[in-house]
């Protein structure tokens, strides 16, 4: 007889949560012996590169592809693996455009090279629109994964929401405050494998409810609109060159110009290390999507099968199914790669905010060079202040859920890594100094003037819809903003790279 999870585990619920976090902080003490600041910045560039590649499966998967894509197969099909091809065009630029200025010029910081090539305040600006960027991300796939547990979960316990954000993030910040990066290199690999085993055994449970085969079931998912890929319309915003590209460059940006994720890859032991990270990383994302996408079809034509009406918000789609109707095992697997989603959506953020504040904005690395045991305790002060930011950020976005989670996060990515994206192309395929001083207001205007484009485009050509390639447009803009504050001199600089 299936029962569900929510009327028979309490203990069971509890168990595996103190069992999971257990095992963490096992992992956390295992790794964080004899840290010091090298270790929490760039885990002193020993990780395996093998390690790192397999960890950052979960990082970039995180709570949105966990909780979202499954849930938006019911309105975007299979567009979303367009996207993801894309990722792989856009991990071999960082691998072969990136990685190697990274690894040339010893960066702990990868926004060091802005103040190096542009100057001081475009090194500023960098840093700062990171701290922007990966702040409203991180809590973003943060609140996805915490509202999910609150509704099917901790709701029934009578603990508040904001109870439960404060719950995970000081756990995260507990385990994350000594070892930082060489922690969370090998923390992610437990994350990886409960997120991706959380897919597969619930993939097998509900092929055995309907009594059916693998085979049979694929062949019946391909059947149905679910599979639909490819959209040529070119007004639509889901076109798939728009996805293809818009994948490209939200990996450069989103990867290749963000500190959380090249921390990671900057912790390998030398640039050749980091790239077959990199290049692993792509090739087995392609597959590993795939079977989120292969989830959520399974998942919509079981509510069909057990004649259960799909939840109006699709975020839900996976844990309504997963908690109510796939009994005691199904409900715990899912419990336990949710938490998993949980920790991957913020301990290598925090470690990474930490890092940017401490290095890029007061530069405390300077300050106190030589003075190890200083340095250390101003860095686990900031990161409890930005633990405490993320909590708040968190708390606010529990008033604007109003749409799939994976939407919002890329659109406000495209706005906000997308002077990052125009700052470090100008620096790395141009030779021109600038008027350092001006770059601050080019980069703020870029994401306004973006917005504004994409509406006049809708008005203009009959209802076209910009999609996630704003995040280029924003780019170009911040790119020709650079080329107009060039300098007018002859004098050139050479590229470092």
């Amino acid at each position: 007889m299936e029962v569900t999870i929510l009327s028979m585990t309490p203990k069971i619920i509890f168990f595996a949560f103190i069992s999971y976090t257990s095992l963490i902080f096992f992992v956390a003490w295992l790794t964080s012996r004899k840290a010091d600041n090298q270790s929490f910045f760039i885990g002193n560039r020993k990780s395996p590169w093998l390690v790192v590649a397999y960890g950052m499966i979960g990082a970039s998967l995180s709570g949105v592809t966990f909780i979202s894509v499954p849930g938006w197969v019911g309105t975007t099909h299979f567009t979303y693996f367009v996207i993801v091809l894309g990722y792989v065009a856009g991990y071999a630029v960082v691998s072969t455009v990136l990685l190697p200025v990274y690894y040339k010029l010893n960066l702990t910081s990868i926004y060091t090279y802005l103040g190096g090539r542009l100057g001081r305040s475009s090194y500023k600006t960098g840093s700062a629109f990171f701290l922007i960027s990966r702040i409203i991300g991180a809590s973003f796939r943060m609140f996805l994964v915490v509202e999910v547990l609150q509704v099917f979960v901790f709701d029934h316990y009578g603990i508040p929401f904001w109870a439960t954000v404060v719950l995970f993030l000081v756990l995260i910040q507990l385990y994350t405050l000594k070892g930082g990066i060489k922690t969370i290199v090998w923390t992610d690999t437990l994350q990886t494998t409960f997120m991706l085993l959380s897919v597969i055994v619930t993939v097998g449970i509900v092929i055995s409810t309907m009594h059916t085969t693998f085979g049979d079931m694929w062949h019946r998912v391909w059947a149905t609109d679910y599979s639909q890929i490819f959209i040529t319309n070119v007004k639509s915003s889901k076109n798939f060159v728009k996805l293809f590209l818009s994948g490209m460059f939200i990996t450069i940006a989103m990867t290749g110009l963000d500190q959380d994720m090249m921390q990671k890859n900057l912790s390998c032991r030398n640039i050749k290390d980091s790239q077959k990270n990199m290049t692993l990383l792509s090739l087995i994302l392609v597959p590993v999507n795939l079977i989120f996408l292969f989830l959520g079809a399974v998942l919509y034509l079981f509510a069909a099968h057990i004649h259960v009406a799909t939840p109006e918000l699709t975020d839900q789609l996976f844990p309504q199914i997963a908690l109510h109707h796939l009994g005691i095992v199904g409900g715990v697997i899912f419990f336990i790669g949710l938490i998993s989603a949980a920790y991957s959506s913020a301990d290598s953020a925090l470690t990474a905010l930490t890092t940017s504040l401490t290095i890029d904005i007061l530069e405390l690395d300077k300050k106190y060079k030589g003075n190890e045991k200083k340095l250390k305790k101003k860095r686990q002060r900031l990161h409890f202040l930005m633990m405490l930011i993320i909590i708040c950020v968190i708390l606010s976005f529990k008033l604007i859920n109003d749409k799939a989670i994976i939407a919002q996060l890329f659109t406000f990515a495209g706005y906000t890594y997308g002077p990052l994206l125009g700052l470090f192309s100008f620096g790395l395929f141009t030779k021109y100094t600038i008027k350092d001083k001006w770059v601050p207001l080019i980069a703020v205007s870029s994401p306004f003037v973006a917005y504004f484009l994409s509406q006049v485009m809708e008005f203009l050509f009959s209802g076209y819809k910009t999609g996630f390639e704003i995040l280029i447009i924003n780019g170009l803009i911040t790119f020709i903003g650079l080329l107009i504050i060039r300098r007018k001199t002859n004098t050139i600089i050479p590229r470092q790279v």
